[in-house]
């Protein structure tokens, strides 16, 4: 098995929360935006949170800007971001990364909604629970926990078959709708791409029986590719790709230190063997934790090549 650097280090080594300038007690959305609860009283498997949820700034830059992370969440949610101008009916349901420990809500979040709706498409930013709602690493044990349940692959399911069932309200084609996600959302991205034919969580209303299927999908420098294998290079069995896996798009930097560019090829490779549509695009430089903003690097045009995918899969006009 291929060692994977602990995605814990985004939030050492990137983000480096250790030195804040700023704490809000919960994060908001900006103004004319509503955070909509997805479970419609307790969420299933709720365990008990270590604190209150807590939005904190950084002092360290990504790309001359603080970084916006949340933690402590129990009580996820998701903002609709409706598109500026034309509509194409596309929505997609934005996962942001940060460890299954915390979330990067501007970086891999708020400002994919800034792309995604001025491009006429509906941003669905997910908060999902965390910490421990997925495999984390742990430095007490220098390893990777996996919880029993994985509660956010139960909050990307949710969002996904909320989004479908209310599309017609939300002006979304029910057929188009996709999920895009970073580093340990890009994960999320595979675990509900490969996890779709039934819920993790008993059913709680109608929105639970409709499909929770992605029709297109998008893992940025996803992470715990690797994970639970014997071979040296091979995918993570918990991620049963089949012919039923949706169109993917996949994008890593070669000299990203924290989930290595092998994550994404093994990636690409079960689903090229599997017969799914696939469209991957390795950059020698980037680094990890990236999101959209823009830097002098050549990988920072990734959203275009979303754009052009996007219309090759039959998502949007060409």
């Amino acid at each position: 098995m291929i060692a994977m650097k602990p995605l814990l280090v985004v939030v050492f080594a990137v983000f480096t929360f250790n030195d804040l300038n700023a704490q809000t007690p919960a994060w908001q959305p900006s103004p004319g935006h509503v955070q909509v609860a997805i479970w419609p009283g307790t969420p299933p498997n709720a365990v008990a949170a270590a604190g209150s949820e807590a939005a904190e700034m950084s002092k360290d830059l990504i790309a001359g800007k603080s970084v916006q992370s949340v933690s402590n969440v129990s009580r996820p949610t998701m903002t609709v971001y409706s598109p500026k101008g034309k509509n194409t009916g596309v929505a997609v349901v934005v996962l942001p990364g940060g460890g299954y420990i915390d979330l990067a809500i501007d970086l891999e979040g708020t400002e994919v909604c800034d792309w995604l709706t001025a491009k006429g498409i509906t941003c669905v930013l997910l908060k999902y629970r965390v910490p421990d709602s997925g495999p984390a690493w742990h430095d007490d044990c220098k390893c990777n926990i996996h919880p029993k349940a994985q509660t956010a692959l139960e909050d990307a399911q949710r969002t996904v078959g909320l989004v479908r069932f209310q599309a017609v309200e939300r002006h979304v084609d029910p057929n188009k709708i996709g999920v895009l996600g970073f580093s340990a959302g890009g994960h999320l991205v595979a675990n509900i791409s490969t996890h779709f034919d039934r819920r993790a969580y008993a059913p709680v209303d109608a929105a639970d029986k409709v499909s929770c299927r992605p029709d297109f999908a998008v893992a940025i420098y996803p992470g715990h590719m690797l994970e639970n294998t014997t071979k040296e290079f091979e995918l993570n069995p918990e991620i049963p790709v089949t012919d039923k896996t949706p169109p993917t798009f996949l994008l890593q930097a070669e000299d990203d230190n924290v989930d290595g560019v092998n994550q994404s090829l093994v990636y690409y490779i079960a689903l090229k063997n599997a017969g799914v549509p696939v469209e991957m695009h390795l950059y020698a430089r980037g680094g990890h934790a990236f999101g959209l903003r823009r830097t002098k690097l050549p990988i920072t045009e990734w959203p275009k090549l979303v754009e052009k995918w996007l219309g090759t899969i039959g998502m949007i006009s060409e």
